[in-house]
């Protein structure tokens, strides 16, 4: 399953200090991987996926979030950089699941 978004990057309001900054996907598109994940979960229900963001690709896992009833992908400090990106920025995101 692949899916391409816009997302704002936002800062988790546990860590305000950029070194926690997701984007979140989009709610119709989390609501599928759920039903097509059924049962397949790793530690706090996370799936491995491969992200892409503007020329930067990495592999890391995609995250429920309640309060926000969607996946969440972490984007981590190197990408944020090498995209010149920071919390706030709008920008398209390409996720692939790995396990699906």
């Amino acid at each position: 399953m692949r899916v391409e978004f816009e997302s704002e990057l936002w800062i988790w309001d546990a860590r305000r200090d950029e070194s926690w900054t997701f984007v979140s996907l989009p709610t119709e598109a989390s609501e599928e991987i759920r039903d097509r994940a059924g049962g397949l979960r790793r530690g706090f229900g996370s799936l491995r996926v491969r992200a892409t963001l503007g020329g930067s690709s990495w592999t890391t896992s995609v995250f429920p979030d309640s309060g926000r009833d969607a996946y969440v992908l972490p984007v981590k400090r190197a990408i944020r950089t090498a995209e010149s990106l920071t919390a706030g920025d709008v920008t398209t995101v390409t996720v692939e699941l790995l396990d699906l």
